[in-house]
């Protein structure tokens, strides 16, 4: 820490931030990109492990599935916008990196967390879609309604941010130029700003509401109209089944948005940067791996029938 603090000097133009990422002695550094590299090898594996199924198997060729298969491939970018450049940090400790770089980073990071929330509404929709109006699903979740939903959902996701990004880029860097993070998050690039903030401190804060709370409003009504309908139902069968079908969006559901919430709809303050930087884990590291086990255990004995069946050919 000591060495990252001799960076921080009065200067009048930044040319390069640095991350400090976790302060740890050389040993826990090693241990640590270790235990990451292995999980982010897992996690990628497995999502592309379930896109290739969905793709070979025409009994998964159904929107739900569709859907799934559309957010291992999200899952794949997403940790890698911020992973491996933290590998390289702890492997080599060189943690410098040019604004050009750095808001970049910051660009395709909170685009792709974005459109997963986009996805995550839409996969809401299906379900809802599925056992609220069975008759009409093949009609109203056809594959050209399912494309242009994920279309939109990847569209949306990078329009919302390309706003707040021209922001930070216009922000003014001066002083200290060590971002207190494992990359280029908004709070830590704030805290280094010597522009007046309070602007697009309001802008983000806004947009983080509209995005995050919208699209999770959005999946609780929805869930709220299966549940009641589910209980409409008088078969036992009926009721397990629709529970069933939810069940595995929505433990993705609450831990995406139990981490992400706290994270940014609240106002931008100091006090929980280095809260933050622990809790982002969660999204960017353990999200990604945790959802292909989740859909694969949910609909096992789909999944793992079919996994068989290709073993056989």
């Amino acid at each position: 820490m000591n060495i990252l603090q001799t960076k921080c000097s009065n200067r009048t133009q930044v040319f390069e931030f640095f991350l400090v990422g976790f302060s740890l002695l050389r040993e826990a550094r090693f241990y640590l990109f270790i235990l990451i590299f292995i999980v982010y090898i897992i996690s990628i594996t497995a999502n592309v492990f379930i896109i290739v199924l969905i793709i070979n198997e025409r009994r998964l060729h159904k929107p739900m599935y569709f859907f799934i298969g559309a957010l291992s491939f999200l899952e794949i970018w997403y940790p890698s916008v911020t992973v491996p450049r933290l590998l390289w940090a702890l492997l080599t400790e060189e943690v410098s990196i040019s604004p050009s770089g750095c808001f970049t980073q910051f660009f395709f990071h909170f685009s792709l967390g974005a459109t997963e929330n986009f996805l995550l509404t839409v996969m809401a929709f299906d379900r809802f879609v599925a056992i609220c109006n069975p008759l009409h699903y093949p009609v109203l979740m056809s594959p050209n309604t399912c494309i242009l939903l994920l279309s939109g959902s990847w569209l949306g996701g990078f329009l919302v941010m390309v706003l707040p990004c021209l922001e930070v880029t216009k922000l003014s860097f001066c002083g200290c130029n060590t971002i207190d993070h494992y990359y280029c998050d908004f709070s830590p690039l704030l805290e280094l700003s010597c522009s007046e903030t309070y602007h697009i401190e309001k802008m983000v804060f806004v947009f983080s509401c509209f995005v995050i709370l919208g699209c999770f409003s959005i999946i609780v009504m929805s869930y709220i109209w299966i549940i009641k309908t589910t209980f409409s139902v008088s078969a036992s069968f009926g009721k397990s089944k629709a529970f069933s079908t939810c069940a595995s969006h929505l433990i993705v559901v609450a831990i995406f948005y139990a981490t992400t919430i706290f994270m940014f709809v609240r106002p931008t303050t100091g006090d929980f940067l280095y809260v933050n930087k622990i809790l982002s884990i969660v999204p960017s590291i353990i999200t990604p791996l945790l959802n292909p086990i989740i859909y694969t255990l949910r609909n096992k004995e789909h999944f793992t029938y079919i996994f068989i069946n290709l073993q056989d050919r």
